[in-house]
Order: structure tokens, then C-alpha cells, then sequence
């Protein structure tokens, strides 16, 4: 008689699985036969039956039957295992659609994801042109009236004149004048270039330099109640979300008595008046008058945008730019501090202090420097005609991002301690964004952001901001007791830009660019790419 083999859970589980194809009865017939045949046996109730025919049984024959009964229970508990692992495979095979259901979810979900960024970058674009679109069409509307004006009172005052008396070539100027008057503006260009003259009180901004996108402030800071005002270029504006959820900025003051509309509220997606309660959407329209019947009014705008969680303006008269600069950090940073300041000093001379780390270890004694060594020799690593590049012998790399805006990433050798000289071989690092906005003469708006590529817990422990805002303000306090003694100097006639040496190279091609821009230069230099 045969003796049964010992069967491993897997081969019942291997022959169950074979056993799929089979349907119905069939399959179970099939899987029973499988069964068996595996384990060498008949159905042990076979036996049994054609042994059990009434009498008395010798002790071999009892034996016997025992041994089979035991061989049944065996085969009945190998038939059940087998049952549970076909009704487990039928569960499997019914739920298997679900997984793959699942599993396109998951799919469809990253797909769907990857379409909302490209959705919402498409949307961001459309908002841009449509700023762009707006803001030509004002311009525009502007232009009409003013030649409008113009031919009006042209043919107010329209006289008859005689025809000007127009010299010959022979009149003109001399070759040898024209020589000169070359070579006198060559000379004078060479001069501008070479030597910077910065002194004297600050003037009022010159138009060219209004025609960039300015960012003004955080998104995080603008809710559906909220409002920031600010100034930009000694005008005053305020920033606000409509009904769309879109920020708009609107001039600083109501279209009916000029009261600054700063002083009032933000209800359902309109920014009411505090004096008469009128009430303006994004648009700069004039939605709620109440108390008086509506007539039309209409706040002046500027074109408004919001991009990597900072909204931004465009101040100038010439159509906005179809680009941004991107200022995030790269993306394995984790942004810790937004903080906004005003400050009582040139917005210029702020960018020029920032983009100078020769000073920090006779300036920042007590906070960041406290501790550095005073090197040898410093210097500004820098591709030729760029506004950015690395310090020597700091790991800190340096971008200036016109038109105000100032990067750096500092390594650390350790969290809190910079060494070396390889930004990039350092295994941690800090990336802080500065944002000098143009106020008012004297006066920069200024947005700072910090990031780190470690300890990301720190941005949950509470309280975290605080510590961050005084340490801000710390550092700056060093700066500024400098800066605001620098423009003090300067309004009284001192050239702040005197004697520049090898560190400087940074702050003087910041100064050189802003110049070029500020006389209307046509190529504009540290620009190309």
C-alpha cells in the first residue's frame, strides 16, 4: 500500500493555482483529482467501504483501518487547505480588478497631478498676458487722450509760420569737430565705465527703471480678509484678493475723497472705503456705493501677478514682460522664515551691502561672523559679464537678480558652522532670498526668505517665526547703523563708490547696470547669458 507523501503548503498552493483554467464543478473535480494524485492516494472511503462489511475485524484489518482513517483525516485537512486556497484565489482573481483599478488611480492621480502644475503654470501665463493685455489697452487709452489734447490745443493756437531756414552741408559742422565730439564721448563713456560717481541726495526714480516685475510681498500674507499696502516709486498702493481668489493691486486711496483705502476692510472679495464705504473689486471698479446712487468710478490699477508664492507688480508705463524670474530654492530646500521690513535707507545701497561679504567680520561681531577669522585676501569668483559667482574664502555662492533682487546659498560644514571654501562640498546649506524695493528716496521695502536643506522639523516647532524675526533684525541692525551713516555721507556730497577695490566687483557691476539703465544705455551690460 502506498504511504503518503510529505506535501509543502506551496506545491497544494502550486496546484491550486494550476487548477484556475478549470471552471465550475469541473475545477473542483479537477483539483480533488490533483489532490489525491499528489499525495498518491485514493479516496481513502473507498477502501474502507469495501472493507467494512459487518462482522468482526482481525487486529491487521483493525490496524488497517485505522491507519486509513488517519490517512482520511490527513487528505480531508490537505482538501480543505486546498478548498481555502482556491476560495482565497477566486478572492484574489475578484479583487484583482480592484487592484488594478487601484493601481490606475494611483496612476491617473500622478498624471493628474503632473497636469494641475502644468494647468496652474498655463494659468499663471494667461494671467500674465492678460495683465500685459490690460495694461496696454490703459496705455493706449492714456495715448488717445493725450494726442487728443494735443491736436485741440494745436489748433487753438495754429499760426502760420515761415519755413526754417535749413543750413547746407557746407554750413555744418566740421569733420575735425565731429572727430572730436567723437572722441569726447568715447572718452566720457570709457570714464563712466571706469569710475562711478554716487553722491548727492537721492533722487526721484527714473522711468526706465519702473519697466520690471517687482515682487511685494508674500502670498502666505494675503487671505480672502486681508490686505498689504505698501509703497512703490513714492506712490501708494494695496494689494488684495478679489472674488476670484486673484490679488489685484489698486491705488492707495478712494476714488471719491482720496482716503487711503488701507485704513478700511476686506469683505467678499471687495476692499471697502472707511469713510463712505465704497467698495472696489480687484479690478480697480467701483462695485457698492451705498447711500447714493452708483455712478461710475474707477481705481487706477497696476498689473498684478502671483508666482512662487509671492505676488508681484509691474510699476512702468512700457508693456510688462511675458517672464518672471524664478526666485524658489531648489527643490530639496524647506522654506523656515518669510519676513517683511521697511527701512530707512536707499534701496540701492541695501542691494550694494548684500551682495559685499568683505565687511561681515568687522560688522556681524555678535551675530552670523562672531567667531570668523579675517582672511588675507578676499575676492569674488565671477564669470566674465556676470552678476553672479562665489566667494573666496567663503563657501557662498551670490546672485544679483535684477532689478532688485539678491540670492545666496551659504554651505555649512555642520548646522551653524561655515567652513571651507566649496559651497558645494559642504553638506548642508542655507539659501536666503533678499527683495529691495524702491519706496521712496531713503526708503526700501524689503522681503526676505530663508530656506534650509536640513532639519525640516524646525518648521513645526512652534514659535519658530519669532526666532527667526530677531535674528533677522539682529543682523540688519549691524547693517544698517553702516548704511544709514553711508547715505548720510552721501547726501552731503561723498562719492560712496570712491575707491572700489577687488571685493567690490559685485557692487560695481550692480552699480554699473543700474546706471546703464538709469541713462537709457540700449545694451545694458552683465545681462547676456
Amino acid at each position: 500500500m502506498a504511504s503518503p507523501p510529505s506535501l509543502c503548503l506551496s506545491c497544494r498552493v502550486s496546484s491550486s493555482r494550476q487548477s484556475e483554467s478549470v471552471s465550475g464543478g469541473q475545477q473542483q473535480q479537477q483539483h480533488r483529482k490533483g489532490l489525491l494524485r499528489e499525495s498518491h492516494l485514493e479516496d481513502p472511503w473507498v477502501y474502507v467501504a469495501s472493507k467494512r462489511g459487518g462482522g468482526t475485524y482481525d487486529v491487521n484489518l483493525a490496524w488497517e483501518l485505522l491507519r486509513q482513517d488517519v490517512l482520511y483525516l490527513d487528505w480531508k485537512a490537505r482538501h480543505d487547505v486546498s478548498a481555502i486556497v482556491a476560495a482565497h484565489d477566486k478572492v484574489v482573481e475578484v479583487l484583482n480588478p480592484l487592484v488594478r483599478d487601484q493601481k490606475s488611480v494611483d496612476t491617473m492621480r500622478a498624471e493628474l497631478s503632473s497636469l494641475q502644475a502644468e494647468l496652474s503654470k498655463a494659468h499663471s501665463q494667461v494671467h500674465l498676458s492678460e495683465a500685459r493685455v490690460a495694461h496696454t489697452l490703459q496705455r493706449l487709452a492714456e495715448l488717445e487722450m493725450a494726442v487728443n489734447d494735443k491736436l485741440l490745443e494745436q489748433k487753438k493756437t495754429y499760426r502760420p509760420v515761415s519755413a526754417p531756414n535749413i543750413m547746407s552741408p557746407d554750413q555744418g559742422v566740421s569733420s575735425t569737430c565731429e572727430e572730436d565730439l567723437r572722441a569726447s564721448n568715447s572718452t566720457a563713456d570709457f570714464s563712466r565705465r571706469k569710475y562711478l560717481d554716487v553722491s548727492g541726495p537721492v533722487g526721484s526714480y527714473p522711468a526706465k527703471f519702473k519697466d520690471f516685475w517687482y515682487p511685494v510681498a508674500f502670498s502666505d500674507d494675503i487671505d480672502s480678509r486681508t490686505m498689504v499696502p505698501f509703497e512703490s516709486f513714492e506712490e501708494s498702493w494695496v494689494i488684495f484678493r478679489g472674488k476670484d481668489g486673484r490679488p489685484g493691486c489698486v491705488r492707495d486711496a478712494c476714488a471719491h475723497r482720496a482716503c487711503p483705502l488701507s485704513l478700511g476692510k476686506v469683505e467678499d472679495g471687495r476692499i471697502q472705503c472707511a469713510y463712505h464705504g465704497w467698495e472696489y473689486g480687484n479690478t480697480g471698479r467701483c462695485e457698492k456705493m451705498p447711500s447714493t446712487r452708483q455712478v461710475s468710478a474707477t481705481l487706477e490699477t497696476l498689473p498684478c501677478i502671483e508666482q512662487d508664492g509671492m505676488v508681484w507688480i509691474w510699476p512702468g508705463s512700457a508693456t510688462p514682460a511675458s517672464t518672471l524670474p524664478s526666485l524658489l530654492p531648489p527643490a530639496n530646500y524647506t522654506i523656515h522664515a518669510q519676513i517683511v521690513l521697511e527701512l530707512p535707507v536707499e534701496h540701492g545701497l541695501l542691494v550694494e551691502n548684500l551682495l559685499d561679504l568683505a565687511h561681515a567680520p568687522f560688522t556681524h561681531t555678535t551675530t552670523f561672523a562672531r567667531g570668523w577669522k579675517v582672511p588675507s585676501f578676499v575676492k569674488f569668483r565671477t564669470p566674465m559679464a556676470k552678476l553672479r559667482g562665489t566667494w573666496d574664502p567663503y563657501p557662498i555662492a551670490m546672485e544679483f537678480q535684477p532689478p532688485c533682487m539678491v540670492l545666496s546659498t551659504i554651505g555649512l560644514e555642520k548646522p551653524g558652522k561655515l567652513d571651507g571654501s566649496d559651497v558645494d562640498a559642504c553638506p548642508t546649506h542655507l539659501h536666503q532670498l533678499h527683495v529691495c524695493i524702491p519706496s521712496s528716496p531713503g526708503k526700501t521695502r524689503l522681503l526676505y526668505r530663508m530656506a534650509l536643506d536640513f532639519a525640516p522639523f524646525l518648521k513645526h516647532v512652534p514659535f519658530i517665526q519669532y526666532l527667526w524675526q530677531h535674528l533677522a533684525n539682529k543682523v540688519l541692525g549691524e547693517d544698517l547703523r553702516l548704511v544709514e551713516g553711508q547715505q548720510n555721507r552721501m547726501q552731503r556730497g561723498s562719492n560712496v563708490w570712491n575707491l572700489p577695490v577687488a571685493y567690490d566687483k559685485l557692487g560695481v557691476r550692480y552699480r554699473q547696470w543700474r546706471k546703464a539703465i538709469e541713462t537709457g544705455e540700449e545694451q545694458i551690460p552683465f545681462t547676456r547669458d
